[in-house]
């Protein structure tokens, strides 16, 4: 469908080079938009540039600290300089460590909510300026989980995915008067890098599954169709929402 589409769309994704922004930027490229890619290392970005232009699209790597607010009006610019607009973000870079919430340092407080949480904002802010100019855009964070129920040992990451869920309904009641869209994904559990640990763990895998009631764990091209939903004009009169992927695992949940 044509609403589905993003032919000459713009599209930014922040962790693009794994994982769930990896698939999320495949996503935007197979559904026509030019995608560039963001990480902090430049690990793989090259790789997963070429993987989109061999969609037929255009790619831009970059590397660059979403947690740095310089970098994140940096990294904007270099996108309106490339290819002079900017129509979509997707914020996909994410830290995670679990510590007891009694062990929990300030240096991986910090670390943690100044990827999750301030790097979401301070990107949402730089993109946020263009697409109000423009008068049109969309934005999809990415929440988690945790933004809803409380797991032990994940406080600081619970807090900063709590913080995206608030901060997208700010910004879509603030943005949507200019045509700026702003909601966000929320991931359950899904095999990446961040989760490898709990996967290796079979006892967990399978504790896991009787709470998923689709029998299984996300894999991340499971974000592709609502990534591109949410980035489409097929969703123009949907903004200020968290849609949960997760299997029906916050349905199914004990009370």
């Amino acid at each position: 469908m044509e609403r589905f589409s993003l032919k000459d769309k713009v599209a930014l994704v922040t962790g693009g080079n794994r994982g769930l922004g990896k698939a999320i930027a495949l996503a935007l490229a197979e559904a026509g938009a030019n995608v560039a890619i963001v990480s902090r290392s430049g690990e793989g970005l090259k790789e997963v540039a070429e993987e989109i232009r061999a969609l037929g699209v255009q790619s831009m790597p970059l590397t660059g600290d979403v947690a740095v607010p310089s970098e994140t009006k940096r990294i904007v610019t270099e996108v309106l300089g490339h290819f002079d607009r900017l129509d979509v973000l997707v914020n996909a870079a994410g830290v995670n460590r679990r510590i007891p919430s009694l062990e929990v340092r300030e240096s991986e407080w910090d670390w943690i909510l100044g990827v999750n949480l301030k790097g979401t904002f301070f990107m949402c802010q730089a993109a946020g300026e263009v697409m109000i100019s423009q008068r049109k855009g969309s934005i999809i964070n990415i929440a988690s989980l945790l933004s809803e129920v409380g797991i032990p040992t994940l406080a600081p990451y619970a807090a900063s995915k709590a913080g995206v869920v608030g901060l997208t309904r700010v910004l879509a009641a603030e943005w949507g008067p200019y045509g700026v869209r702003v909601n966000a994904i929320g991931p359950g559990y899904f095999r990446t890098r961040m989760t490898e640990r709990l996967f290796a763990d079979q006892a967990w895998v399978e504790r896991l599954l009787t709470q998923v009631p689709l029998g299984r764990p996300g894999d991340p091209r499971d974000l592709a169709g609502v990534a591109v939903f949410l980035a489409s004009d097929a969703s123009s009169y949907l903004t200020g929402q968290v849609i949960y992927i997760d299997g029906g695992y916050l349905c199914a949940r004990p009370a």
